[in-house]
């Protein structure tokens, strides 16, 4: 069976995390299911003999997985980013079931590299986390019972998606389409908004209600092409040229 094209532009990744075993288990994990790039974001022991030994048979990815100080830098060259959360966050988008997540994950990955983040052991991730992410995700477990061990989430989302890989013939973008925003573009745009904004009195920093959320969420369910963005940008900078007195 030819591999999954799609598994090779599915990035997963580990937010903060506090257990070094945990890594090495997410790792082997990822490993079974085909998955091969790990980023971890600011872990807190990380070389650590304790994840080499948990992930047994899946050094290579412990090798080559990348580790950078924020999520940010996690996900700035990807297109679209999946964040798993076990609760309900305001000004969210709707939470979408693993194996509904995983085919939407899939897809993307015909416009470029996607990411799936997971946070911390404890405390999960932030809402600012979730926030920087395309689309949030949860594993319908038993409500009576809903805790899952890292290593575990990670091996459920990696089968779906393996699953979902399996079904699907992914590509490049068609020609038709405009080339997609990165994280990267749609955070340089979103700074732009905040500063314009700031600027001409309607958003103020010191009472911010949840104007800056809001219009997250708002363009997050739109998911700008890079052309889109372009125009958006240039109406802004429009607006911050100082206007002629006739």
């Amino acid at each position: 069976m030819n591999r999954p094209l799609a598994l090779d532009r599915i990035r997963v990744v580990l937010s903060r995390t506090s257990h070094p075993g945990n890594i090495g288990a997410a790792a082997r994990a990822m490993k079974t299911m085909g998955l091969r790039e790990l980023w971890l974001v600011a872990p807190e022991s990380f070389p650590d003999e304790v994840a080499t030994a948990r992930a047994s048979g899946a050094l290579d990815l412990l090798e080559s997985a990348r580790v950078v100080p924020s999520l940010q830098d996690a996900l700035a060259d990807t297109v679209f980013s999946a964040a798993l959360t076990a609760r309900r966050r305001e000004l969210s988008l709707p939470r979408l079931p693993a194996r509904e997540a995983a085919l939407e994950l899939v897809a993307r990955c015909a416009e470029g590299r996607v990411a799936l983040v997971f946070g911390n052991e404890t405390s999960g991730l932030t809402n600012e986390e979730v926030g920087l992410c395309s689309m949030p995700v949860t594993i319908p477990t038993d409500p009576e019972f809903s805790s899952l061990n890292l290593g575990a989430a990670v091996q459920v989302l990696a089968y779906e998606i393996r699953l979902a890989a399996l079904g699907a013939t992914v590509g490049m973008a068609h020609d038709a389409q405009g080339e997609p925003a990165t994280h990267a573009d749609f955070e340089g745009f979103m700074a732009h908004l905040e500063r314009v904004v700031t600027a001409s009195g309607f958003h103020d920093p010191a009472n911010p209600k949840r104007l800056l959320p809001r219009m997250r969420r708002l363009f997050n369910r739109v998911r700008l092409e890079r052309e889109e963005l372009a125009i958006l940008r240039g109406m802004l900078t429009t607006f911050e040229r100082p206007k002629r007195r006739g």
